[in-house]
């Protein structure tokens, strides 16, 4: 695997380092070794796979507070999507800054989320299938969103948003989360 730093504190991209021949190609995925090597958390608590029937589907912006904070390592298996994360860590140099990449069934990279980083995605292609590796279980007390459009983040989204659910379109915004004191 090969390691690419982001410009978010602790988040990198993963490309796969192929072994080709005739076949066709084998790479590693994932190795606890190697991400702990890197300075990162290897623990996988579950494995949760997302299809997307539609283009411009949004789902999103989704993360978990402590002690429920989740680390996940993203792949796009089928399709292609364009995948943000946010920096929610408030000690953080990379604070509330955002990136997007786009992950493709044939550039077969992953994004790894640290813990207390917002995640979203939306499709680029119909059909969509989207793996996710999760560090922590998922615990409904300590769910936390971010609304997609929010001017606070500006984020670029490709395409028009053509389907999101009804949560993810009513998640409050960065400026009224603020003022509770409570991100």
């Amino acid at each position: 695997m090969i390691f690419v730093e982001t410009e978010l504190k602790d988040a990198y991209i993963i490309e796969l380092e192929q072994k080709q021949d005739h076949r066709g190609f084998f790479a590693r995925t994932f190795c606890a070794q190697e991400f702990e090597a890197h300075g990162l958390k290897p623990t996988v608590a579950q494995c949760n796979l997302s299809f997307n029937y539609k283009k411009g589907t949004l789902r999103g912006m989704h993360y978990q507070t402590l002690p429920a904070a989740e680390t996940k390592l993203v792949r796009c298996t089928q399709g292609a999507i364009y995948d943000v994360i946010i920096d929610m860590r408030p000690e953080s140099p990379t604070y509330l800054q955002y990136i997007g990449v786009e992950l493709t069934a044939e550039n077969h990279r992953a994004l790894y989320v640290p813990e207390m980083f917002a995640h979203g995605y939306q499709t680029l292609t119909d059909s969509a299938e989207v793996a996710y590796q999760v560090g922590e279980f998922y615990t409904a007390g300590y769910e936390r969103g971010l609304r997609y459009d929010d001017p606070f983040f500006n984020i670029q989204w490709p395409l028009e948003v053509t389907d999101i659910s009804e949560k993810d379109k009513n998640w409050p915004l960065m400026k009224m989360m603020s003022v509770g004191g409570n991100v």
